[in-house]
């Protein structure tokens, strides 16, 4: 229910953020955040983890991310880079999701560095959407903001490695095993 909630609030910080609603769209985004690590602590310690919530939960992540990214950079707070940088992990890990689901492979396990990466980039959203505050808060938050951003996107690629590595494991395995049994 709270990635649900979460999904729907991205439309509105979209208009937020483009209609240069600031404050409000840095509610919007602390709200996001916040529920987001809400959502995985009561789905484990309640122990209701769900196959639709493990789908809802990155799905309005990367949404999020993806909006949060377009615009900040239609707004010229982050550059073009930036967005082209995370969005093309994201499409190779989608890539490499559909390779494993037609070889009959679930998704892979979050990683601990994906999180930590998801994290920080959610953490730096929201700082760097605060740095264009004309003020000294606006320019140490700017700072902030880009290391978090800077780190995030080591860490979001990092666990990318990791997942594409995961991945050819378990499809090296599955050929070695298809050619264990054409032996046999």
């Amino acid at each position: 229910m709270i990635s649900l909630v979460r999904l729907l609030l991205v439309p509105v910080f979209a208009w937020m953020v483009v209609e240069g609603h600031d404050a409000w769209a840095l509610a919007v985004l602390l709200v996001s955040g916040a529920s987001d690590w809400l959502d995985g602590v009561l789905a484990r310690r309640m122990n209701q983890v769900t196959r639709l919530g493990q789908m809802l939960d990155p799905a309005a992540d990367r949404l999020f991310i993806l909006v949060t990214l377009l615009g900040l950079a239609w707004r010229d707070v982050i550059p073009v880079w930036l967005v082209v940088v995370l969005v093309a992990r994201d499409v190779v890990l989608g890539v490499m999701l559909v390779v494993l689901a037609r070889a009959g492979h679930p998704p892979l396990r979050v990683h601990l560095a994906g999180k930590a990466g998801t994290f920080a980039i959610m953490y730096a959203f929201p700082l760097l959407l605060l740095s264009e505050w004309p003020s000294p808060v606006g320019d140490v938050a700017g700072v902030l903001g880009w290391a978090c951003a800077l780190w995030g996107v080591a860490l979001y690629w990092f666990a990318g490695a990791l997942y594409l590595a995961q991945a050819g494991s378990v499809l090296h395995r599955d050929a070695r095993d298809g050619r264990a049994a054409r032996t046999t």
